[in-house]
C-alpha cells in the first residue's frame, strides 16, 4: 500500500518528497513547497517498536491531526500513538491494509491542510 499512498500525494499535492537521512533510505518526507513543513512521514518499522506482538517491520505513515480527534482515533485499528513524534498533534498509520486507503487518504488531506500556509476548510 505504501506505493498507492505515495502516489496520491504525488497526484494530489505539490509536495517535495525527500529521503534527508543517508542511514534510513527507506524513510520518506513529504513538505510542502512553500513552507517546507512536513505533512507525511512514510517509513519501515519494527512491529515490536509499535508494541505489536509479530515479527519484521511494517510501512507506516505519520500524519499530523487535530488534538482534539486524536484520542477517538487511536482507539481504530490500525491508527496508533506517533511513532517518533509528538502525539499530541501526530499518528502513525500502518500501511498494511487494517486501515482502509479511502480513510487514509482523509488523514493525508487533513495533515496537509493543518500544516499549510492557507489552512482551507476540507468537505
Amino acid at each position: 500500500m505504501r506505493k498507492k499512498i505515495e502516489q496520491y500525494i504525488i497526484d494530489h499535492y505539490e509536495a517535495l518528497k525527500k529521503n534527508p537521512w543517508d542511514d534510513y533510505p527507506d524513510y520518506s518526507t513529504f513538505k510542502h513547497t512553500d513552507n517546507k513543513k512536513w505533512f507525511a512521514l512514510i517509513m519501515p518499522v519494527p512491529y515490536e517498536k509499535l508494541k505489536i506482538e509479530k515479527e519484521g517491520l511494517v510501512d507506516v505513515i505519520n500524519l499530523k491531526n487535530i488534538p482534539d480527534m486524536i484520542g477517538g482515533l487511536r482507539k481504530e485499528a490500525g491508527i496508533l500513538p506517533a511513532y517518533h513524534m509528538n502525539k499530541e498533534h501526530w499518528i502513525t498509520v500502518l500501511l498494511d491494509g487494517t486501515v482502509k486507503y479511502e480513510k487514509i487518504c482523509d488523514l493525508i488531506d487533513l495533515s496537509y491542510n493543518l500544516t499549510s500556509k492557507k489552512q482551507r476548510f476540507l468537505k
